[in-house]
């Protein structure tokens, strides 16, 4: 396929999903078609449209349908295809304030356009910048200082956080 047509197809593939995204009450990250042999694979990722929480396992088997239903009716793909539908997980890079506001009380590490990197919890994301507590001070950034940044995993959350 080439890139153009790529191109053409991935702007028809999200045009039909994000209304049904959007109806589920989540938001459309991402979606992309893949060759896997004589099959595609289409992935799209969904996540909450904004703040912390989850998108539990009903909500995204309903979508899941939802999303299946429109890919047959539309009539996008050729051929077969198989169908994974599913969240950004932990380890996804935090590039956008939804990101942030959707990481509001986890911890963070960022490595700052200057080279430092800092590790603290997220107290707070706007639209201009984010505020983390690094061991009981508080330090703000904007997102112009912030060059790279991901949620850390942690075994034994605190309870407060």
């Amino acid at each position: 396929m080439s890139p153009a047509r790529a191109t053409d197809l991935l702007d028809r593939l999200r045009a039909a999903l994000e209304p049904v995204v959007a109806a589920a009450g989540l938001f459309l990250e991402d979606a992309a078609v893949a060759a896997a042999g004589r099959r595609k694979v289409v992935r799209v990722v969904v996540d909450l449209p904004d703040g912390p929480g989850g998108v539990d396992s009903d909500r995204l088997s309903d979508v899941s349908r939802e999303i299946s239903r429109v890919l047959d009716d539309v009539d996008l793909l050729e051929g077969a295809y198989t169908l994974e539908v599913s969240t950004p997980g932990t380890d996804r890079p935090l590039t956008q304030p939804r990101h942030f506001r959707r990481a509001l009380g986890r911890l963070v590490r960022v490595r700052t356009s200057s080279g430092r990197d800092i590790t603290g919890r997220l107290q707070e994301a706007d639209d201009g910048g984010v505020v983390l507590d690094v061991e009981g001070r508080r330090e703000g950034l904007g997102y112009g200082d912030i060059a790279r940044a991901r949620v850390e995993i942690e075994l034994n959350r605190p309870e407060t956080a």
